[in-house]
């Protein structure tokens, strides 16, 4: 639980320093007026995909779920085609990622809750389709 705690303000800290809590930064990355954030999220996918690659082969296993670290491979199906579109259209109108959202609340800017409250609806709707869907006996997620 320690790591995660870490792991959760050097998040914060990153975000703070790189301002992407702030959605008039991300919006202008998004019009392509400012690429620094550009570097920010290649940066964190560095250390991401190094601390993914070493974890991996440990055999370790993940904190709070207690599943082994390793590759889960996913198809590009329909879904993954509509969850990353409604992702960047939401995205793109508030300016903000839901991590980034946080640490905006963080830092006072309360207006962020409409984005935030459309993250929780956004959620449960997806999750109250996916429970119609398997009611209905049609599988949502193909085995890994």
């Amino acid at each position: 639980m320690p790591a995660i705690l870490v792991g959760g303000v050097v998040f914060g800290f990153g975000l703070g320093l790189s301002q992407m809590y702030r959605p008039e930064v991300v919006l202008r990355f998004l019009q392509l007026a400012d690429l620094g954030l550009l570097f920010v999220m290649g940066g964190a996918s560095l250390v991401a995909g190094t601390a993914f690659a070493v974890l991996s082969r440990t055999g370790r296993r993940a904190p709070l779920t207690g599943t082994e670290f390793g590759k889960r491979l996913k198809t590009m199906d329909r879904n993954v085609v509509i969850g990353g579109g409604i992702f960047g259209v939401g995205w793109g109108l508030s300016g903000i990622c839901p991590g980034a959202a946080y640490a905006s609340l963080g830092v006072g800017n309360l207006p962020i809750l409409y984005g935030v409250l459309g993250m929780f609806v956004g959620a449960y709707l997806q999750g109250y389709v996916r429970s119609l869907s398997s009611e209905a006996g049609h599988p949502t997620e193909e085995p890994a």
